[in-house]
């Protein structure tokens, strides 16, 4: 009777092998740390911070989402600004006009310096009553930064009431004073509450590109109309009303392109009544219907 081949065996390592291995692992590894430009003392304190950071960052999770009190305990919270997770920078992006100093103390403006007790919301609501800023985001870099992104508004105007003068931006917002020598080469609105009708008085203009670049200032009379100032030195009486206003300049302008009515020496022209032109010359007025109105004859 003829035996079966017993089956090949798997080779097997050595217990004396695999600890050579093994050893040799180690001394790669060894290798590979006493390559690294840092400490001993170093290479622990990372060990130990991510071990921390990433405990933290699960407790900042959980707390985020329903509350540091009520989940983890302000003592808790503080337990961890003591292991140094707390506000000790603050990076702040995108600031030209704003003042840093009041950003910067807005945001640390803290209860507690503890990261997990930061309310990032009401650090946004204070940075958002700056007059420079249209919105601003405020994030934690973990473990000690507070990162603060600013959107800034652009001035558009000037408001002008009562020898003051102040920077404005499109919406009316106003942003900050400004002297007469540094004033810039932007439009000038004159009157009072003239800056809260700046959405208005952009909507205005835009019914007459061609107008645009001309006007000089505009005065908001009565806080119920305008009376626009080109930079030829002519001025214009416009009519009460948004639609009225918008219909007037516009028919202005079809006239001025026809006409020339303006930097000829004329002192004002009145469109108060919609029928009617009026043009006040250095020694006369002269009336006529919009309609057939041309002053040049």
């Amino acid at each position: 009777m003829s035996r079966k081949p017993s089956p090949a065996r798997r080779p097997t390592v050595k217990p004396k092998r695999r600890a050579q291995n093994k050893k040799k692992q180690a001394n790669v590894l060894d290798l590979a740390v006493a390559a690294l430009p840092i400490s001993d003392a170093t290479l622990h304190k990372i060990t130990v911070w991510g071990i921390t950071g990433i405990a933290a960052a699960s407790v900042l999770g959980v707390a985020t989402l329903f509350g540091v009190p009520g989940i983890v305990g302000t003592a808790v919270a503080e337990g961890i600004g003591r292991a140094g997770f707390r506000v000790e920078q603050v990076d702040v992006q995108g600031i030209k006009r704003a003042d840093a100093a009041t950003v910067y103390a807005y945001t640390l403006d803290q209860k507690s310096q503890a990261m997990p007790l930061v309310d990032l919301d009401e650090v946004r609501g204070k940075l958002m009553t700056i007059g420079w800023v249209a919105d601003a985001r405020v994030s934690r870099r973990m473990p000690d930064t507070l990162v603060v992104r600013i959107v800034e508004r652009k001035a558009a105007a000037v408001w002008q009431h009562q020898g003051q003068l102040m920077l404005i931006d499109s919406e009316g917002v106003l942003l900050e004073p400004v002297s007469a020598e540094a004033m810039p080469d932007l439009p000038l609105v004159i009157g009072d509450g003239a800056y809260a009708q700046q959405p208005a008085y952009q909507k205005l203009l835009d019914a007459a590109p061609a107008l645009k670049p001309l006007v000089k200032a505009a005065t908001w009379i009565g806080n119920r109309r305008w009376d626009l100032t080109f930079n030829t030195g002519e001025r214009l009486a416009l009519p009460e009303g948004e639609e009225a206003a918008g219909k007037a300049l516009t028919k202005f302008a079809e006239m001025d392109g026809a006409d020339r009515l303006l930097g000829r020496g004329y002192l004002k022209f009145d469109m108060r009544d919609p029928t009617r032109l009026v043009v006040r010359m250095p020694r006369q007025v002269v009336s006529k219907p919009i309609e057939t109105a041309s002053v040049s004859e």
